[in-house]
């Protein structure tokens, strides 16, 4: 990014992820996002027949023991805690603490930021299209095998999700999503076909993505990305400011 993240820029990026995350996990029941003592607790909107997905309790740099405390006192059923640490944090003690408190490692992911100021011009090696019309979208969806946007989302004129597909001789090789989340936007998906990759493609979709983020006025970007990501998303410009730890209490 060029400078020092400030904790506020960081507070907004996991502000973000939390409401992006959260819209796109609605799109089959209402899942809930608060902010309960200190950390973020998202859930489902309580069913009448029961099978609730589990409810994530996201912290920031606080002591496990104070993480364990909220889950404990709010989780309505089963759940996992998603602490981010900092680079320059001691990830074998964190994750060791976890583990004395009763909680396994399942897997981390990276937290990155996009400042949004400077984005390269990168030339696309196949056609990128914004999914504007229900053909595209249905389309989409059968390629990925479930829904990437909303129809109501499709054409509005001030939408609260974009998405974008690459297109080789009019087959749907990638694609990629924008959630807005008030002056910031959140990618919750970024996907190439494998036969499709090493091309430039993905870097392509970022490129055009981020610029129509910052084009609809939004101040930062922010995404959680797995290994091979966060190899891709520095090259647009992203910057890693964390590790997410996701962690499920031990079967007894």
């Amino acid at each position: 990014m060029g400078k020092q993240v400030t904790q506020r820029e960081i507070d907004l990026a996991i502000e973000t992820v939390v409401r992006g995350y959260g819209f796109q996990r609605s799109f089959t029941h209402p899942y809930l996002f608060e902010k309960v003592d200190g950390l973020w607790r998202t859930h489902d909107e309580p069913r009448k027949k029961g099978g609730e997905r589990r409810e994530e309790f996201i912290s920031h740099r606080m002591d496990p023991t104070d993480v364990h405390a909220v889950a404990r006192k709010h989780a309505r059923g089963h759940y996992c805690l998603c602490p981010i640490h900092g680079p320059d944090d001691d990830a074998d003690l964190i994750r060791d603490t976890y583990k004395d408190l009763g909680y396994r490692l399942n897997h981390t992911e990276f937290f990155m930021i996009h400042s949004l100021s400077r984005i390269p011009r990168v030339v696309s090696p196949v056609t990128l299209e914004r999914v504007t019309t229900m053909e595209m979208a249905e389309r989409l969806a059968k390629t990925a095998a479930r829904r990437q946007i909303l129809p109501e989302h499709v054409d509005a004129e001030d939408p609260p999700m974009r998405v974008y597909v690459a297109l080789v001789k009019d087959d749907i090789v990638g694609w990629v999503n924008s959630v807005v989340a008030d002056k910031a936007t959140y990618c919750g998906g970024m996907y190439v076909q494998p036969e499709h990759r090493r091309q430039g493609i993905a870097r392509a979709l970022l490129a055009k993505m981020l610029r129509d983020d910052r084009k609809g006025g939004a101040r930062q970007a922010s995404l959680l990305a797995s290994h091979a990501g966060a190899k891709l998303y520095p090259v647009v410009g992203y910057s890693e400011v964390g590790t997410m730890m996701v962690l499920t209490p031990k079967k007894k």
